[in-house]
């Protein structure tokens, strides 16, 4: 089996960007997931900037795995979609000048019913930016989480343009009280990119709980057991939202999955 390519989503890190970069480095990561949004801002980052950033990259031995890019709302909202789609172009177009192929959003709720009116405009949506993609070198992955992985896959399955990815989160999945191995199963054809983060349902509170990588209900050697028969060959970013020393944890996650 291949070596697994491990990076960091730098805002869990909660440091400053050119510190959380050298402290990527430092943890042993070969990638890092920039965060458009709250993090770097494309619009902020001139071209001087930008070479910049790839000159600093070099030199950690560190390359930028993906841009994740969480819009306030999903596609399926009609407010202000054609402000979210334009943002979202300029995150692909972002992600590509920065040698990333992939853009992780929240694409939204899938409905149940196929024949409900959001559900054709969540399908013009992400046919639009597939086929942008396309375009700029840079697939946008829909997060796994607000509904259970098959409705999303079935989703995918149904366009007309097939260039969308799945950016495959078990942790929030279990959060939301789904299943991790059923939607792996059935969306494992689409993932491009895994978020590894872990959790487990608290019965008794009737809720989700995250926890350490490795200590909650994702089964990871299952999860790479799975995609590694798909040759999966994307990125493993280690997640950390809620912990008292993300460092010391993240540390952890990255030689867990070393381990694997």
């Amino acid at each position: 089996m291949p070596q697994l390519r491990i990076g960091i989503q730098l805002e869990c890190l909660r440091l400053p960007f050119k510190q959380a970069l050298h402290t990527a480095a430092r943890l042993g990561a070969s990638g890092v997931e920039i965060d458009a949004r709250t993090g770097l801002r494309p619009q902020e980052l001139s071209d001087t900037g930008r070479r910049q950033l790839r000159k600093m990259l070099d030199d950690l031995n560190l390359r930028v795995a993906a841009i994740r890019f969480l819009t306030r709302r999903g596609y399926d909202v009609a407010d202000d979609l054609d402000k979210r789609m334009e943002a979202t172009k300029l995150a692909m177009r972002f992600a590509h000048t920065l040698g990333a192929s992939v853009v992780v959003n929240q694409i939204g709720v899938v409905p149940e019913d196929p024949l409900d009116p959001s559900a054709d405009q969540l399908r013009s949506c992400l046919c639009d930016l597939a086929r942008y993609g396309q375009h700029v070198g840079a697939v946008l992955a829909a997060e796994t989480g607000a509904e259970p992985g098959e409705r999303l896959a079935s989703l995918l399955g149904n366009l007309q343009e097939p260039t969308l990815g799945i950016a495959f989160n078990p942790g929030n999945l279990i959060l939301n009280g789904f299943s991790a191995e059923q939607a792996l199963q059935m969306c494992a054809p689409w993932v491009v990119h895994v978020c590894s983060r872990d959790a487990v349902r608290d019965l008794a509170r009737k809720r989700g709980i995250e926890v350490a990588l490795g200590q909650g209900s994702a089964e990871f050697p299952e999860i790479i057991g799975r995609l590694e028969e798909r040759q999966y060959r994307g990125w493993y970013i280690v997640d950390r939202d809620r912990c008292d020393a993300p460092v010391t944890e993240v540390g952890y996650a990255i030689q867990y999955l070393q381990s694997l």
